[in-house]
């Protein structure tokens, strides 16, 4: 078992894809810049707002960020953004075994500080992380700038620390660092494109993730049939 687990938040720990797409798709459509497809705003979940926008509107980053700040206080954006994401079945009972056990946790999140604080405290467990780096803190995903962070404050090195993420970026910034990465599969990108970037596995259930996260190799051919 590594010392430090370093948790993504939306579409890992909470089922808040969903959620996220609908939120943006509504601010979109009030600021009034061109309609983007869901499948294009679940591209960016896990970005920092910066960089989402930047990805969305390429052509003109500043004035996209201008317009969707001036709708936050629209009643129905606001009453969105609100709403705390409920964690995935099983994701509490993990956090509280893998504490129980002495591991510590932390989460890297491009979520802002607000939300990200709105969502612990509606599930009730913010007590079990060590500490928590968001997308208000400094550089976002996959710059490995949070992890770096967790890390120091910790006092764990890379190889005592292990990922786990949905998207790409979580794998990215977990290969910057030097840190080992396990992906899951009930997120934002799909298993093929996990498995391109060289995760140590892809976990389809929450309640495999103890039993990869005791050592990179998978023992249990029940088990290997669930992850490969």
């Amino acid at each position: 078992m590594p010392r430090l687990v370093v948790f993504d938040w939306d579409g890992t720990l909470t089922d808040s894809v969903g959620h996220i797409t609908a939120m943006i798709a509504l601010a979109i459509e009030r600021a009034g810049l061109p309609a983007r497809s869901a499948a294009q705003i679940r591209e960016i979940i896990g970005l920092g707002m910066a960089a989402g926008i930047r990805s969305l509107y390429p052509d003109d980053p500043e004035h996209a960020a201008t317009a969707l700040a001036r709708v936050q206080t629209d009643p129905d954006v606001h009453a969105r953004v609100r709403q705390a994401a409920p964690l995935f079945p099983g994701a509490a009972d993990l956090l509280a075994r893998l504490a129980a056990d002495g591991t510590l946790l932390a989460v890297a999140t491009g979520k802002g500080r607000a939300g990200l604080d709105r969502d612990m405290g509606a599930a009730g467990i913010g007590d079990l992380f060590a500490t928590v780096r968001c997308a208000d803190d400094g550089p976002g995903k996959p710059s490995p700038w949070m992890l770096e962070e967790i890390l120091t404050e910790t006092g764990t090195r890379p190889g005592e620390a292990i990922v786990v993420g949905d998207t790409l970026y979580d794998l990215e910034m977990a290969a910057a660092a030097g840190v080992a990465a396990v992906a899951v599969s009930w997120g934002v990108h799909p298993r093929d494109r996990l498995a391109r970037a060289g995760p140590l596995a892809i976990v389809d259930r929450i309640d495999d993730l103890p039993d990869v996260l005791r050592g990179p190799h998978v023992t249990n051919p029940e088990m290997e049939s669930r992850i490969r």
